[in-house]
């Protein structure tokens, strides 16, 4: 049977792919990880399966992780692991689906280029660009049609993206390289410091699921640690709690409150006129830890609201976007080259 082929949406982000096709709802959700054979250069597992083969491969066997700070790093396994999701949610079609492809407000046309061309090595007829601030803010339910100033929080995994949307489009952004991973990082260097201990990434970032925070919790946590003492190399637990993890995390929350300053700084007063009646909508995986929200309405003095599905709040968004698709222009964009030259 002959099917005609639905749109998709794809939000391809340092940790984690999602897959909206349209008319069915986000169709795939994969971590954003392959391992290969290093011998042949064969991929051998993608997502879910590549990441629970991390740290207990044999030497021939790699992880790679295709996309850094939001943008593609590795082009051949990016365009490979997109292949693998897409043939996973489409079935046999007389014709390839349209992609629309969220990207970071920053990226360069290098790293457009990089993104059309892996979606159409993926399978895609042709391939849509949309900044993720705006999905966001579609998929937070904002009218992004009007001219009233919407800030979008984005903590990821790789990249935080701070960006003031306006009239469908982002108005002034700032994207730095601190976000979900950077706190599981602080972890593992808190814990080498204090206690002489080394842990892995992967314990890591389970301790900042489980009780990570930036402000104090009502119920202090306490969690088991293992990992290698540093002294004599044998195996060592600790325990550590949650008020420990708030000032493991005091760097990597600076960083972030220091963008969302430098962008509030940059803003046309009359847009920030609106953001205190809107407030900041704070979106991504890394802005689950507990207390970030109202650390950042403390710092700012604006309302923040956390969206509902943090994590897939820009594929929703994106996937609202599909059916708009005849009215956009596809290939490259030019998203920086344009905020440069508006400003």
């Amino acid at each position: 049977m002959v099917i005609f082929e639905r749109d998709i949406a794809v939000d391809m982000g340092t940790s984690s792919t999602l897959l909206f096709e349209q008319g069915k709802g986000i169709a795939a959700r994969e971590p954003t990880v392959v391992t290969v054979d290093r011998v042949n250069g064969k991929i051998l597992k993608v997502g879910q399966d590549a990441q629970k083969m991390l740290g207990r491969t044999p030497a021939n066997v790699v992880p790679i992780r295709p996309i850094s700070a939001g943008v593609i790093s590795d082009y051949e396994m990016a365009a490979q692991m997109l292949r693998e999701l897409v043939s996973r949610v489409t079935s046999f079609a007389l014709f390839k689906p349209r992609m629309l492809a969220c990207v970071p407000s920053s990226i360069t046309g290098v790293e457009e280029r990089a993104m059309i061309d892996a979606a159409i090595e993926a399978g895609a007829r042709r391939v849509y660009l949309l900044e993720t601030a705006v999905a966001t803010a579609l998929g937070a339910g904002v009218d992004i049609s009007k001219a009233d100033g919407h800030m979008i929080l984005d903590i990821g995994g790789g990249t935080t993206e701070v960006a003031i949307v306006s009239a469908g489009g982002v108005v002034e952004c700032e994207s730095i390289k601190v976000a979900g991973t950077s706190f599981d990082e602080a972890i593992v260097k808190y814990i080498r410091r204090k206690h002489n201990m080394l842990v892995g990434l992967t314990a890591a970032e389970e301790l900042k699921r489980n009780i990570g925070c930036v402000m104090q919790r009502p119920d202090m946590g306490v969690e088991e640690v293992k990992g290698r003492n540093l002294e004599n190399g044998l195996p060592k637990i600790v325990n550590i709690s949650s008020n420990e993890l708030i000032e493991a995390f005091v760097e990597p929350v600076n960083h972030i409150l220091d963008a969302v300053h430098a962008v509030l700084e940059r803003t046309p007063p009359q847009l920030v006129g609106d953001l205190d009646k809107n407030g900041i909508i704070l979106s991504g995986g890394g802005s689950l830890i507990y207390g970030l929200d109202r650390l950042i309405e403390r710092s700012t003095g604006i309302r923040t609201i956390m969206v509902d599905d943090p994590i897939s709040c820009a594929a929703y968004g994106a996937g609202r976007m599909l059916k708009n698709l005849d009215n956009m222009q596809d290939g490259m964009m030019n998203f920086y080259r344009m905020r440069q030259l508006k400003g």
